[in-house]
C-alpha cells in the first residue's frame, strides 16, 4: 500500500480507486521490468483519468508534474506500451500537469515580481497541453 502511495501523489484529497490500479501498475512495472526500473524510481503521477474516445474505446490520461514531464518523456515508448498491455483496449497518454494563473493575478499582489509569466496563460497552457 505504501509504494503506490508513492507513484501518486494529489495535492488535493485521496486517490481514488482507478488512479490507485494505475499506480500499482506502476510499482508492478518497476519492480519486474528491468529496462524502467532505475528510470521509474524517482518519477511519480499526480493524477489518471479515464476518457471515452469512441463507441467503445477508452484511453487513459497520466498527469505528471511538469519538471518530471522531460523524464517521462524519455522512457515514454516503452512505459506506454507496458500499460497498455496491462490495460488491454486503452489508449494512454501523458500530458503534464499546468497551472493556470488569470488575469488578475498580476493586480492583486504586489511588486515588481507579480507579473503573470506568459507560460501560465490560458492560451500558452492549452497549447502546451496540445503539444504533450
Amino acid at each position: 500500500m505504501s509504494s503506490r502511495i508513492q507513484k501518486i501523489r494529489k495535492s488535493s484529497g485521496e486517490p481514488d480507486e482507478f488512479e490507485t490500479q494505475v499506480a500499482q501498475e506502476l510499482v508492478n512495472l518497476e519492480v519486474t521490468s528491468t529496462e524502467l526500473k532505475g528510470a521509474l524510481r524517482d518519477l511519480y503521477i499526480t493524477a489518471a483519468k479515464e476518457v471515452d474516445i469512441g463507441l467503445s474505446r477508452k484511453a487513459i490520461i497520466l498527469y505528471v508534474p511538469f519538471k518530471l514531464l522531460k523524464a517521462f518523456h524519455k522512457i515514454q515508448q516503452r512505459l506506454v506500451r507496458e500499460l497498455e498491455k496491462k490495460f488491454s483496449g486503452r489508449h494512454v497518454l501523458i500530458v503534464a500537469q499546468r497551472t493556470i494563473l488569470g488575469k488578475s493575478f498580476s493586480r492583486t499582489t504586489q511588486g515588481a515580481a507579480s507579473f503573470r509569466a506568459r507560460s501560465r496563460t490560458l492560451t500558452s497552457v492549452q497549447e502546451a497541453i496540445l503539444n504533450d
